[in-house]
Order: structure tokens, then sequence, then C-alpha cells
């Protein structure tokens, strides 16, 4: 029986040894280029990488990939005794003007920590606690119980809404919340809808024109990427406030 042997790179001739060679970085190649390349998603809003950065998803919203959430685990980060010195949260209700009657949506409000500093200014209004972890909500119903605060009210959200009704809040405010949303046009049109006339969205973001604020890198956000993703939904910017130590602080507003 005739014995067939298995060619090598070894007993091939030069010229197919140079073509099965070029065949195999040519796969390389292609394997390579569908790995790296972004897959763009059913809705053509975002991009889907293979390899996430190591604080982000992998998805990626106008050019910059999503970060990762911070989980309920991290609560006792947002409750820390520094915060005050760090951030200077007071500055932040201080800068909102808030009228007695106001609607006041937190959204990704954690703990609580801003709503129940905002909730005893509304006299005759109310601070809707929204977070997507049932645990965080916890935290903020026995907050709510210790403090004797009523009128703030926790609202489970899903990836993608709120859960606000149309027309129903004077302002939404995000502290270091915004650069976290799986799906944040989905969730910015919901915003949308849910303020009133003439209503404000406010985001405070570390500032990631900064390279020495000791911030993960996508856990920070420059001014125009922000303004470039607001403007997508319809929102105006109105003010940047640059009081805080590493934060910008920019107002939004509904068109009329």
């Amino acid at each position: 029986m005739a014995h067939t042997s298995i060619p090598t790179l070894r007993n091939l001739k030069p010229q197919r040894t140079f073509a099965l060679t070029s065949a195999y970085l040519c796969v390389f190649i292609l394997l390579l280029t569908l790995l790296f390349t972004p897959t763009v998603l059913a809705n053509n809003v975002y991009e889907q990488k293979a390899y996430p950065s190591a604080d982000g998803i992998g998805k990626y919203y106008m050019g910059r990939e999503i970060a990762k959430v911070m989980g309920h685990t991290g609560a006792g980060w947002l409750e820390r005794p520094r915060r005050e010195v760090e951030e200077q949260p007071s500055k932040i209700v201080s800068a909102l003007n808030l009228k007695p009657d106001d609607v006041v949506a937190d959204i990704g409000a954690g703990t609580g920590y801003l709503s129940f500093r905002i909730a005893p200014l509304l006299t005759d209004g109310k601070v809707l606690a929204v977070d997507i972890q049932p645990e965080m909500l916890e935290i903020v119903e026995f907050f709510q119980q210790e403090k004797n605060i009523p009128n703030v009210e926790p609202l489970l959200a899903t990836l993608t809404n709120p859960n606000l009704s149309p027309a129903s809040i004077d302002l939404a405010l995000m502290v270091d919340a915004y650069h976290e949303l799986e799906y944040p046009q989905e969730v910015m049109t919901e915003i949308v809808k849910a303020l009133k006339p003439g209503g404000k969205v406010v985001l405070v973001e570390y500032r990631g024109e900064n390279p020495f604020i000791m911030i993960k890198r996508l856990h920070k956000m420059t001014q125009k990427q922000v303004r470039k993703e607001m403007e997508a939904v319809g929102l105006v910017w109105r003010e940047t406030k640059n009081l805080l130590p590493q934060q910008h602080l920019m107002i939004f507003e509904k068109q009329v």
C-alpha cells in the first residue's frame, strides 16, 4: 500500500511554502480585524468592541466608552466622611437654585447622599431617588426612616428607563452617574420627556480634561463630550459652573 506523507513546510517547495505562509498570515490578520473592529449595534447608536478597557464595558457611545457601574458594595465610598472636603457637595445643592415646590429626580441616587441634602429645601416638593439597584434603594429607605425625611421617594429604574411620568419633574440631577449609563440615549430621552417645560438637567462629572485628577479615566468626562451627548437628545446647554474642586457642574435646559 502506498504511503502518503502529509506535507510540511520543510518538504514543500519554496513557492508553496510562501503561499501557505501568506494564507496563514491573511487568516491571522482577518481574525485580528474581526476582534478589534467595533460592531455597530442594531440601532446604530452604539458600537461594541470585543475587548473592553479595564474600567469599561466595551460599549461606545459617540466615541466614548461607557464605564462599569459602581455596585452597591461601593455604598461606603458614597457616604465617606471626607466627601464634603473632597467634593464640596453642599455647593452643588446651593447651585441648583431650588424652589420650595420643585420635584427633583436624583438619577443614580445611590445611597441618597444628595437626595437627603436636597429634600429639606423642598417644603412643598419632593425628591425622587432613582436607581437601578434595589440594594441601593434599600439603603435610601433605611436613611429615610433614620433621618425622618418623608419627601424622598425611592424609585427603581431599568437600564433604559428611569420610570418617570411625563412632564412630572422640574430638575433631573446626576452626580458622577451619567458616564455609567449603559443606555445613555434611551435614558436621557425618557428624562427629557419627564421634564416640565423649561425643566433642567444638571450633570456633575469629574473633569476629563484634567489628567491630574486622580479618578479612573472612564469615570471622568470632558465638557465637550457632555455637551455633544446632551445636544443629541435635544437639551440646550445654559451654563457650566466651575465652583467645585474637581468636577464640572453643567446645566442644560429642555426646549419649550
